[in-house]
């Protein structure tokens, strides 16, 4: 039987779609794996906690912000390159407190973080997100049919 610690695993990491009106939250990466690529707050998923705690911490480690309303979207499962597999949970979340600006509590890690317009991006964007949006992905609720 094979070492188990000789197998290349997926990471699990759990990404936040924090919305504002048509915006949503993106930071510019520092780190090796895409860095100078926009992207989501987010970050790996530790043993025991749920995808909501998870979000909610990360969210928090990164941008400072308490956040609401925590949902899942969906999963990707992606090969960014040949060591690095991700299967990412997206979230969709509200700021708790809509005076909350986002800080940069990890400036080694990231540029800073800043609202940008669905449908007008900033580019490049990290590649499981660029894959999303081009793919039609729409992260945002869809409207309520008061008619039905």
């Amino acid at each position: 039987m094979e070492n188990s610690g000789d197998l290349q695993r997926p990471k699990v990491a759990v990404v936040v779609f924090l919305l504002k009106g048509s915006k949503v939250l993106l930071g510019r990466r520092r780190s090796p794996v895409g860095r100078d690529t926009f992207a989501l707050p987010g970050g790996h998923l530790e043993f025991g906690e749920s995808f909501e705690e998870c979000a909610s911490r990360e969210v928090k480690e990164e941008t400072g912000l308490d956040i609401t309303e925590i949902e899942q979207l969906s999963v990707t499962n992606t090969v960014v390159n040949a060591g690095l597999h991700i299967v990412a949970v997206l979230m969709r979340a509200s700021v708790a407190d809509s005076a909350q600006v986002p800080q940069n509590p990890e400036p080694d890690k990231c540029e800073g973080w800043d609202w940008y317009d669905w449908m007008n991006l900033p580019r490049p964007l990290f590649g499981p997100l660029e894959t999303l949006v081009r793919d039609g992905f729409n992260p945002f609720p869809l409207p309520v049919d008061r008619h039905v």
